[in-house]
């Protein structure tokens, strides 16, 4: 029951990291100006909010309560950070971008944390390996488009 209590702590916290990026990426899609951006941006936020589903799910069948709608302190600061930015400088597409990348590698980061347990169950360790991959491949589709507004 305590290895439980340890899983359910680290699916939590992926838990606010999902409602996190969900938050921010329909932040992102408001803010941006380029029609592929906010199409991407919607996209990648109902991917989180797909996460959040999946990883209420998980903690549901440990017998945990996933009661986070709000996600996490640092992804609050990381919104305001990007509501910051995107007010100082309207229109910017790399900044917008930027702040998205350093969200995902965070994100990314918090995974590979949780993913190292030995005691997470095969059905739960394949949806996070599927997180993860969706992440990543999210972290590398914005790298390319970051790239591409910084030289145009």
């Amino acid at each position: 029951m305590e290895t439980n209590k340890k899983i359910i702590q680290h699916l939590r916290h992926l838990l606010s990291i999902a409602n996190d990026g969900k938050e921010g990426y329909k932040n992102a899609a408001e803010n941006a100006d380029a029609p592929e951006l906010k199409a991407l941006f919607t996209t990648y936020s109902i991917q989180r909010a797909e996460f959040e589903m999946e990883l209420k799910s998980c903690i549901h069948q440990l017998g945990g309560e996933a009661d986070n709608e709000h996600g996490g302190p640092l992804g609050a600061l990381h919104r305001t950070w990007i509501d910051i930015k995107t007010a100082l400088t309207p229109n910017d597409n790399s900044a917008v971008l930027g702040a998205a990348i350093t969200g995902e590698k965070a994100a990314l980061n918090s995974y590979d944390d949780v993913l190292v347990e030995s005691d997470i169950s095969y059905d739960i360790r394949q949806t996070l390996l599927n997180h993860r991959e969706d992440i990543n491949e999210c972290l590398r589709n914005i790298e390319k488009l970051e790239h591409q507004y910084a030289h145009s």
